[in-house]
């Protein structure tokens, strides 16, 4: 089968932070997009961005958090036109000890930063086999492979993530489709003014969205006959 170049990404999470700097750097390289997020607003103005740069950019306000809906509503993004990059890079950071965590703040975690991408690849997954290509990165945390204290659900959520990751790629493979596991380290991003992060770190010593999303777009990009299915993106002056 030939495999044409890459055209259309669909980014989750993609008002802010690592999802609008990824909407960028795919629009600089030519990608059409798809972009999610409850933000219509936000949303909007990151689209603007990308058309601004020559790429058609669509916007769709979800709330990933409506379980119930996730697959329907990507789905009919998807059916409307295909989607050759997934990027479910949508998800909530959250900080306390796993004695005093409420089970509905838990279960907000495991829904948006799990079981919200596992909606989201189902949707997505059989237009990709149909055409025998496609690439999903999943973008994780390296709090999936180290225990963070006091990051409980967090580091459960994206250890779930990784582990739904590597079995898509195995189960994926010989349909033709990529799958990487994305684990960051700390990024300057807004996840660290929300409510549910309480955290004191060097913000200058993070990586940057936009390095980030370099690197998403790299990985992406890379001809049908490779693909890095893992990738650890920490700063160079070391992880925090």
């Amino acid at each position: 089968m030939s495999h044409a170049l890459p055209t259309r990404a669909l980014i989750t999470g993609a008002s802010r932070g690592i999802g609008a700097a990824t909407a960028i750097a795919f629009a600089k390289a030519g990608v059409n997009l798809a972009l999610v997020s409850r933000s219509a607003d936000s949303l909007e103005s990151v689209a603007a961005a990308a058309r601004k740069l020559g790429v058609a950019a669509d916007t769709y306000p979800i709330d990933l958090e409506a379980l119930d809906q996730v697959a329907e509503k990507i789905g009919a993004i998807a059916t409307a036109s295909p989607i050759d990059i997934l990027v479910n890079n949508a998800g909530i950071g959250y900080t306390g000890d796993l004695l005093t965590t409420p089970l509905p703040d838990w279960q907000r975690v495991i829904n948006l930063n799990l079981t919200s991408v596992f909606q989201c690849i189902q949707a997505v997954l059989p237009g990709m086999r149909d055409r025998g290509q496609g690439v999903i990165i999943n973008i994780a945390s390296i709090a999936g492979y180290h225990a963070f204290p006091g990051w409980g659900a967090y580091n459960v959520s994206k250890a779930g993530l990784i582990a739904l990751s590597k079995t898509l790629a195995a189960e994926e493979r010989s349909h033709g489709i990529r799958v990487v596991t994305f684990s960051p380290g700390s990024v300057n991003t807004p996840i660290w003014d929300t409510d549910t992060v309480q955290a004191d770190f060097d913000r200058s010593r993070m990586l940057t969205a936009d390095v980030v999303a370099q690197s998403i777009v790299h990985t992406a990009l890379l001809p049908p006959g490779a693909v890095i299915e893992e990738i650890t993106l920490v700063p160079s002056a070391g992880a925090l």
